[in-house]
């Protein structure tokens, strides 16, 4: 605000003491304050002040998308309404099925689309006004096009946040649809000139003032698991707010890893983790990384003597950390996730580390993911793991559940699994990936539960191709969670070292149920028997404290059979809350990991 010279009429109430705004920080002045300005796609001057923010209301009921500037950065608001100006966004944001997130003006208008329970109302309302993850109602097709968020049972609404998002939403006396300003993978835009040169072909008018945006923040994401508000995405209305240890550390610097990443300091007890900055693919996002790493570090005035990365050496993240000054310390992947937990609850080892995502490096450079670690004082040790299988495609079978499917099916069935009716392929796509498997070309093997995850759904016929990360996983859970059953299917623990899983009874069961049940009553067998594998772990270990980390732990269904399953045994539980579960989280974790690791 410094570059507001106030007006005669302000500076005589800042200056009378007996004056309420002699102690106010902002200034709203029509005169001196900071002016709205609406601008079409080409960057011409359309209207200005309070017309401008009428012009962008009308606009926005002609079906046209609006870029507004808001606390953080850009945002894209759509009549959420309105099915073709949403679908008009999803061809130029080339996002065509991810769900989008909604605004609504208030508490009243949010309870007209979703059921909101109190602690979901507290975090909605709060000052942070994270987007919330909520059940939405049965009528909600009376309120809301079918293309904001197709075939989800949760719908992202956050209440509007700034003035302008209140007069806006006041005027126009819809929801809308907001989502971030920004290209696919690239950072939310700040200023005017990087929003009209990366916003130009998916906006059609821009809602802009001249306050300046120092730092880009996203909306932060939540979600209530297990009764508890849990953050999805950290970023705006969360941060800086730190992580508090026991004791102190000196001063460190982690840069987590390649997917939602973060970066975190450490300075005396306080842990200060930075804004969600995104997936490290693109180099807009890379340039974004290094500003934030030159801004935390300048602004709490550390210069860090260790850098803790990732142990993958290909993530971006570590090729960053080789270049910087500092004692370097690789991290393996899922030993940030269970760390970054236990920091978060100031929990000291010993503790049973339940990791679960999509995959992480392993200490023996093959890619884990479905992990239990025994969490000592001096590091970590592996006491069991899924038993691993192919995917044939490596990233493809990320994005291609259909491929986890096969590479399931194939460990088991050998070639006969190519002729399976579960399977989704043509007949043309499976002699090469016949190949492929028989020659062990191109298919990295691995323990993830993520894949796992992938490979049901895709068996279930609910997802074959993921068109946005967790797509597939989120359809298993979302056909799991209306049905009610304790049924779980069979599973085998081979007793070595590590202790290995053994899904292939799972499996097995899980396809000759296909004939005859429906796929949510499967899912949910699926997910009572993760809790059981669980359990099982669990009173091997004969550990107390069990900690769980990872994406997959975002699955509010999977978390909250886990968490029942094991108080009822007497273990004492900590699952993520103010730290995302995901990769959001590593770098937190990565810094815990120096009091451990030397």
């Amino acid at each position: 605000m410094a570059e507001f010279n106030v007006c005669q009429e302000c500076g005589q109430d800042y200056q009378s003491i007996d004056n309420r705004r002699f102690h106010a920080q902002t200034i709203a002045c029509p005169n001196c304050g900071p002016q709205l300005q609406l601008l079409d796609g080409s960057g011409l001057l359309l209207a200005e002040k309070h017309s401008a923010l009428l012009l962008a209301s009308q606009y926005l009921h002609a079906g046209k998308i609006i870029a507004i500037k808001g606390m953080g950065g850009y945002q894209l608001l759509v009549d959420a309404n309105n099915q073709q100006a949403i679908e008009r966004l999803r061809q130029r944001k080339h996002r065509p099925h991810k769900p989008f997130a909604l605004m609504v003006p208030d508490l009243t208008a949010a309870q007209k689309l979703c059921i909101i329970n109190e602690v979901e109302q507290f975090a909605l309302t709060s000052a942070a006004a994270p987007i919330a993850l909520l059940k939405q109602r049965n009528n909600v097709a009376q309120f809301i096009a079918n293309a904001v968020a197709p075939d989800a049972n949760l719908l992202g609404v956050m209440l509007a946040c700034t003035p302008l998002h209140h007069l806006l939403l006041h005027s126009f006396g819809f929801p809308v649809v907001a989502t971030s300003g920004n290209r696919q993978n690239e950072p939310i835009c700040i200023d005017d000139s990087q929003a009209c040169t990366r916003l130009a072909g998916i906006a059609d008018y821009f809602l802009t003032h001249n306050r300046p945006i120092l730092r880009p923040l996203d909306d932060s994401i939540v979600r209530l698991i297990n009764g508890k508000i849990t953050m999805l995405r950290r970023a705006r209305g969360y941060v800086p707010l730190p992580v508090t240890l026991k004791t102190a550390q000196p001063d460190m610097l982690a840069v987590g890893g390649q997917l939602k990443n973060t970066i975190a300091i450490s300075h005396g007890r306080q842990i200060i983790l930075s804004q969600h900055l995104g997936d490290l693919d693109s180099e807009a996002t890379q340039q974004q990384f290094q500003a934030t790493l030159t801004d935390l570090q300048q602004f709490y005035q550390i210069t860090p003597t260790h850098i803790m990365h990732d142990l993958h050496k290909g993530y971006v993240s570590s090729q960053l950390a080789d270049d910087l000054c500092g004692i370097k310390h690789p991290v393996q992947h899922h030993y940030g996730h269970a760390l970054s937990c236990m920091a978060e609850h100031g929990l000291e080892p010993p503790a049973l580390g339940i990791v679960w995502d999509g995959s992480g490096l392993g200490t023996d450079n093959t890619l884990w993911g479905g992990e239990f670690l025994l969490i000592t004082p001096q590091g970590f040790q592996r006491y069991a793991h899924f038993r691993p299988f192919s995917l044939p495609g490596a990233v493809k079978a990320i994005q291609e559940p259909r491929r986890a499917a096969l590479g399931l099916l194939y460990e088991i069935f050998s070639n006969s699994a190519f002729s399976h009716p579960a399977l989704s392929f043509t007949l043309q796509e499976l002699p090469l990936l016949q190949t492929a498997l028989n020659k062990q070309v191109n298919c990295p093997r691995t323990t993830s539960a993520g894949r796992l995850f992938d490979a049901i759904a895709s068996l279930l016929g609910l997802c074959q191709i993921n068109h946005y990360e967790g797509q597939a996983a989120m359809a298993l859970e979302n056909s799991a969670a209306p049905i009610a059953s304790d049924q779980h299917y069979q599973f085998q623990l081979n007793r070595c070292d590590p202790i290995v899983i053994d899904w292939q009874i799972t499996v097995e069961q899980v396809l000759n149920d296909i004939a005859h049940c429906t796929p949510g009553y499967i899912a949910i067998k699926f997910h009572n028997t993760l809790a059981e594998i669980i359990l099982a772990i669990a009173e091997q270990a004969q550990q107390k404290s069990i900690v769980l980390s990872g994406g997959c732990f975002q699955n509010a269904l999977l978390v909250e059979k886990a968490v029942r399953t094991l108080k009822t045994a007497g273990f004492n539980v900590y699952c993520h809350e103010k730290i995302p579960p995901n990769d959001g989280g590593l770098a937190l974790g990565q810094l815990y990991a120096k009091k451990y690791i030397g």
